[in-house]
């Protein structure tokens, strides 16, 4: 009987939901998201949703559309001077009548019940206050911000003491002062400052913009710190929200915080796509590396078997057994992708002919086609050349043009180091292939 998808997709989720619970996530969103009537209820019920699950959440919202359309109806503008805004005392009352207002609304959401919609039965308690330790901006380049500020410090105990207690903290774009004034600040600061002071374990970031992609318009699902900055440079067509996204994740991950998501809000359901699927849906930095080629360790037997059980019941790999594993597991490395290993390969090297066999390449189904088998290869050849070896062989069934594709030629049993000559199974017929390793 095949399984209904719901239910597949649910299953598979079940590592996520354990390992999410209790951990610590803040949420940042523009006040475009507060406005849109249209998907802010199912942003609502995510949010929702993820609190049920055990996750402890610090919400950081924006209001600069709302401040932007109270001050033209005051026939005013907001004043920006390299990309910083000014904020008057009349704009700073603007400031806080709109956060106020967006505030209210989200409590007001946030604690709906109704019956018939993902919020019945939910009771969520949510708590804010004056967490935002802030400084003003002062004046720079001979512009005075007036009350402008940025994020002196957050108080982290207070907000660990609200989440302690189950409730979700919601902070609005505004700072305080010990001198008692208030400042209009930037809600991507605080949400970095906040996951940084909290030691949160994920800083996630709605954007308005679609996806990062490169060059090649291809998405970017995951880049590392230096990636990032590397983007930065180079990239000339990132809006100026990405600039600011993707320089607040480089602050958050330098600070402590493990990985930072930047998402499209636009896609009904991100916030669940991106954290309850392997490969999830917007742009992941991270500061640890979320995929790594490494050499295999005893852990990783199980994941091993189950890439190379399915081409070993098809034929395509000669079979071997955890015992067999377990004692060659050195010859292994592995790629891992938040903590399943989703290929593999084994180099066996016999150094008297300067020759190395390249084994048990495989690639989990959904992974093939992203260039994995290339980037094991290619790192089996580096540990080859490092061994003195000359010549790298394979013995394939199934695969021939994809080994002679990548610079092999055809070879013959005769060619095979003396101990694996022995142990060539003439039944199995495989072809074999060898490709020079230039020193």
């Amino acid at each position: 009987m095949p399984v209904i998808p719901t239910i597949a997709w649910f299953r598979n989720a079940a590592p996520y939901i354990h390992a999410h619970r209790g951990a610590t996530f803040v949420i940042g969103f523009g006040g475009e998201a507060v406005a849109d009537e249209e998907r802010l209820p199912a942003l609502v019920h995510d949010f929702a949703l993820l609190a049920s699950l055990g996750i402890r959440l610090v919400l950081v919202h924006g209001a600069r559309p709302q401040i932007e359309a109270d001050l033209r109806a005051q026939s005013r503008e907001m004043r920006y001077v390299n990309g910083l805004r000014i904020t008057d005392a009349i704009a700073l009352q603007a400031v806080i009548t709109a956060s106020t207002k967006a505030r209210v609304d989200l409590e007001a959401r946030l604690s709906m019940g109704t019956a018939n919609t993902p919020m019945s039965g939910v009771r969520l308690s949510v708590t804010g206050g004056n967490h935002v330790i802030a400084k003003p901006l002062g004046v720079r380049g001979g512009v005075d911000y007036l009350h402008t500020g940025e994020v002196r410090r957050i108080d982290a105990a207070a907000i660990r003491s609200h989440l302690n207690s189950g409730q979700i903290v919601l902070l609005s774009p505004l700072g305080y002062s010990p001198t008692g004034e208030v400042f209009n600040l930037s809600a991507t600061e605080i949400a970095s400052a906040a996951a940084s002071s909290l030691h949160a374990d994920k800083l996630i970031l709605l954007e308005e913009s679609p996806s990062l992609r490169d060059e090649n318009r291809h998405p970017l699902r995951q880049l590392a710190l230096p990636e990032v900055k590397a983007l930065l440079q180079k990239q000339t067509d990132l809006n100026e929200e990405q600039r600011t996204h993707l320089r607040a994740a480089i602050d958050a991950c330098r600070r402590g915080v493990r990985r930072v998501h930047l998402l499209d809000r636009h896609i009904d359901g991100a916030l669940l796509l991106e954290l309850f699927t392997r490969d999830g849906i917007g742009t992941l930095i991270s500061a640890d590396g979320y995929e790594s080629l490494r050499t295999a360790t005893i852990d990783d037997i199980g994941g091993i078997l189950s890439l190379i059980e399915p081409l070993e019941a098809e034929g395509i790999l000669v079979r071997r057994s955890r015992e067999q594993l377990e004692l060659e597991i050195d010859h292994f490395i592995v790629i891992e992708r938040d903590g399943m290993v989703i290929a593999c390969a084994a180099l066996y090297p016999y150094p008297d002919e300067r020759l190395g066999e390249l084994a048990c390449l495989a690639v989990a189904p959904e992974y093939r086609h992203q260039g994995l088998g290339d980037v094991l290869l290619e790192h089996v050849e580096k540990r080859a050349r490092s061994m003195k070896l000359e010549r790298l062989f394979v013995l394939t069934t199934r695969t021939a043009h994809w080994f002679l594709e990548r610079g092999f030629d055809n070879g013959d049993p005769e060619a095979l180091p003396l101990a694996k000559r022995r142990l060539y199974n003439y039944r199995r017929n495989s072809k074999i292939f060898i490709k020079p390793l230039p020193q």
